[in-house]
C-alpha cells in the first residue's frame, strides 16, 4: 500500500485505563445514566434492551467521506523512427494523484500501442515534494529492468515526466529513492543519485499525441478528437477506420501552432459501431525519412 513520506517528530502517549467494579442488587434494574454535561439517558425495558428518554439526542458516527479522484497525465514508451519515445495516456486515480499517476505507470497502459518496462511488482511507497524537488520513493523492484542504454534513459523521463505532470510542475526536478535511499545505480547503464529534471519534450515525446477520447472508451456521435501534436506547418492528417480496417472518414485539422507541441481538436459524424481514429504526422518527404509516426484509439460508438 502506498504511503506519504512524512517527518514524523518525537510523540508522547498516555494511556490512562480506569477500572470499576460496582455489585449490583439482583432486584434493581440496571441505569446508564449520561454525563452531568446532558446527553440521552438509557434504561433497560421490559424486553432488557436500553430505551431513549424524550427530548434525547442520538449520537450517530460521522461518515467517512469517499477518497476523490483526479485525472492526470501518465506517461509510457512507444517505438517510433526516431527511436524509443514517450506516449500519454490521461488516467483517473483516486487518493494522492502523485502517488496514483506512479501506480498507473508502473502497472501499465490502456493502449496495446504503448508499454512499460517497470517491473509490475513495484510498489509505490511515497511521493513527497521537498522544497520544489518531488522526491518519489519505490521499492526495490524498482531495480529489475531488461532495458538497454536507451530504454534506461526514457525508463528515467517517464517517471519523471509523470510525476511533474501529475503535480503541475513541468519545470520540477525529480529524485528517485529505492526503499528510502537514493537509487544510485540501476539497470546496469546509469546512476540515478541526484534531481533530474524533464527533458525537452520534442526530444522525447512521440510527436503525436491523442489525449481524448480513451482507448477503449463508449463515445457518442458526433465524436470529438483532442490531443497535442508537434508537427509541420501545425498540419495533422486524420483518418478513421470501422472494425474491418477500411477507411471511413479522413481528413486535416490544424495545431495552434507549428514544429511544437500544441493543442489539436477535430469533430466527426459517426454511425454505431467500433472505429479506429488514426492521426499521423503531415510528412513533406514522401516517405523519405521513414515511417510518420501515428497515434490511434478504437472506441465504441452508441
Amino acid at each position: 500500500m502506498a504511503r506519504h513520506l512524512r517527518r514524523w517528530g518525537p510523540v508522547a502517549a498516555l494511556v490512562l485505563v480506569l477500572t470499576a467494579c460496582t455489585d449490583v442488587d439482583p432486584g434493581t434494574d440496571p441505569t446508564t445514566s449520561a454525563s452531568p454535561t446532558g446527553g440521552a439517558t438509557a434504561t433497560a425495558g421490559p424486553t432488557g434492551e436500553p430505551t431513549t428518554e424524550p427530548g434525547a439526542e442520538p449520537t450517530t458516527e460521522p461518515a467517512t467521506e469517499p477518497a476523490g479522484t483526479e485525472e492526470v497525465p501518465v506517461y509510457f514508451v512507444v517505438d517510433t523512427r526516431n527511436g524509443i519515445r514517450l506516449a500519454r495516456e490521461l488516467r483517473e486515480v483516486v487518493g494522492d494523484p502523485l502517488v496514483g499517476a506512479v501506480e498507473t505507470m508502473v502497472a501499465g497502459p490502456q493502449d496495446p500501442d504503448y508499454t512499460t518496462t517497470w517491473d509490475p511488482a513495484t510498489e509505490v511507497l511515497g511521493v513527497e515534494d521537498d522544497d520544489g524537488t518531488l522526491v518519489v520513493d519505490l521499492s526495490t523492484e524498482a531495480r529489475t529492468a531488461n532495458v538497454g542504454s536507451e530504454g534506461a534513459a526514457m525508463m528515467v523521463q517517464q517517471l519523471v515526466h509523470t510525476v511533474t505532470g501529475a503535480a503541475g510542475a513541468e519545470d520540477a526536478d525529480v529524485l528517485l529513492l529505492i526503499d528510502g535511499e537514493p537509487a544510485g545505480e540501476l539497470w546496469g547503464t546509469l546512476v540515478w543519485d541526484e534531481p533530474v529534471a524533464a527533458e525537452d519534450p520534442l526530444d522525447v515525446r512521440q510527436l503525436v499525441q491523442i489525449d481524448r477520447p480513451a482507448e477503449g472508451a463508449a463515445v457518442t456521435s458526433p465524436l470529438t478528437v483532442s490531443g497535442e501534436a508537434a508537427v509541420f506547418e501545425a498540419n495533422l492528417p486524420w483518418r478513421v477506420l470501422d472494425d474491418a480496417g477500411t477507411e471511413v472518414e479522413a481528413g486535416f485539422t490544424m495545431t495552434s501552432e507549428g514544429q511544437t507541441f500544441a493543442p489539436f481538436s477535430f469533430t466527426v459524424e459517426l454511425d454505431p459501431g467500433t472505429y479506429t481514429v488514426e492521426i499521423t504526422e503531415d510528412d513533406p518527404s514522401g516517405g523519405a525519412g521513414g515511417e510518420p509516426t501515428v497515434d490511434t484509439r478504437t472506441v465504441t460508438v452508441g
